[in-house]
């Protein structure tokens, strides 16, 4: 089974996807407060729909980018192509995978599985399917909220080890 692997942070594979991130700090990026209000019942920022087009583009996930206690935002939206090095994606498994440091919760299509340990802590590997039969030219929206800890006494910042789009061949 054929596997083709992108590295989101590499501009020749963004470009294979349309993709750019985007970065904004906040639970509620743009809100007083960085939105960080009592009972706040979620963010928009994990929702498909989300206008981020005002956001800062990010030319590095890997950047550290904040001091103290921080939430923040990155997000990508990927449109799958016909191929991607030879390789047909018609049919192809997606999945997402990174390492956020320090506590990481990754939204697909404004959509997150609680079950298969998509919000994680203190740097541990995050693996989410994306889609598990691809079709060329559809576009999907991954949101990735971090947040450094731990959090009575946060070291240092928020930002991604890695992001790379794998997919998985059935043909």
């Amino acid at each position: 089974m054929p596997r083709v692997a992108l590295d989101l942070n590499d501009a020749a594979d963004l470009l294979k996807v349309k993709g750019q991130w985007r970065f904004a700090p906040g639970l509620v990026p743009g809100e007083p407060n960085e939105g960080l209000v009592a009972q706040t019942p979620g963010s928009p920022a994990r929702l498909a729909e989300y206008d981020d087009s005002g956001w800062e583009v990010c030319g590095n996930i890997r950047t550290s980018r904040s001091v103290g206690f921080t939430f923040a935002w990155y997000r990508i939206t990927v449109e799958l192509p016909e191929r991607i090095d030879g390789v047909a994606l018609a049919g192809s498994r997606v999945l997402f995978e990174t390492n956020i440091d320090d506590y990481g919760e990754v939204w697909i299509d404004g959509q997150i599985d609680r079950g298969t340990g998509v919000i994680t802590g203190i740097n541990v590997p995050q693996r989410v399917e994306v889609d598990p039969s691809a079709a060329p030219g559809v576009r999907h929206v991954i949101a990735c909220l971090t947040v450094n800890g731990p959090l009575a006494a946060p070291r240092g910042g928020v930002w991604m080890r890695y992001a790379t789009l794998g997919l998985e061949s059935r043909g």
